[in-house]
């Protein structure tokens, strides 16, 4: 008799197997990410075609032979609302594929998970933009990995910059420098070690602070300006291409947009 066990865990990918059969990714509480057959899942009427869905997110109960094995589920929720609406059915996708990259059975994925679920929520809410939620998804899956950026001191001089709330006013005139070579922000005095370094204002570098240092729950809860956001995007960018040396299927579809 084959023993079964539940995770809690999100479905960060399905492939279809055989005739009627799917392969599901998902990243779990308790195992770190798995691959778990669903058996029948593109019958007609089949129990498990809803929950072989990417953003499906709840129980899954398995059965462990040579793989895993859906035999029930419970979810909680499917995150309906991406999948009628074009452009947060392609953002939902990148920040899953991004998620599916970063993780690992076995590991301690928890904070992951919690990442990608409360940044489906802010997507599905539409209270901010798309354009932000990626950007601050980003920058703190960075940080969960281990690969953050330096933003609270200079990376050459260990000069001290002061941590803050997010500031929609960029009406301030001090300059930093965030440098994807040298791993984060230069002062004015190193800027010489990176000239490429992307200038951005001290509304900015708050705003990196902000996302670096604070729990998840309140990631997705402040606005900011265009300029704000631009240079949050001409910054993270960079940077990934640096530290992750991978294409996304998914950035196709968002460019695209």
């Amino acid at each position: 008799m084959p023993v079964s066990t539940t995770v809690t865990g999100m479905v960060l990918s399905a492939m279809p197997v055989g005739d009627y059969d799917k392969r599901l990714v998902i990243l779990t509480t308790e195992m770190g990410k798995i691959s778990a057959f669903a058996k029948g899942a593109r019958r007609p009427n089949s129990a498990y075609m809803a929950c072989s869905q990417p953003f499906a997110f709840g129980e899954f109960t398995l059965y462990a032979g040579k793989s895993y094995n859906v035999m029930s589920t419970e979810i909680t929720n499917y995150f309906g609302e991406l999948r009628e609406d074009f452009e947060g059915l392609c953002y939902g996708f990148y920040f899953c594929e991004f998620v599916d990259y970063m993780t690992k059975e076995n590991n301690d994925e928890k904070e992951i998970l919690k990442l990608l679920y409360q940044t489906l929520r802010a997507l599905a809410k539409k209270t901010i933009s798309p354009l932000l939620i990626k950007a601050i998804f980003e920058f703190k899956i960075m940080a969960l990995n281990g690969e953050a950026p330096q933003v609270f001191g200079c990376v050459k001089c260990q000069k001290s910059m002061t941590d803050a709330t997010p500031q929609e006013d960029a009406s301030c005139t001090s300059r930093y420098y965030f440098s994807s070579e040298c791993g984060g922000i230069l002062c004015e005095n190193c800027r010489a070690y990176d000239r490429s370094a992307v200038s951005i204002n001290t509304s900015t570098l708050y705003t990196m602070q902000f996302i670096l240092s604070k729990e998840i729950e309140k990631l997705y809860t402040f606005k900011v300006t265009d300029e704000i956001l631009n240079e949050l995007n001409r910054c993270i960018r960079p940077y990934l291409d640096r530290y992750i040396d991978h294409e996304f299927k998914s950035m196709e579809m968002l460019k695209s947009l």
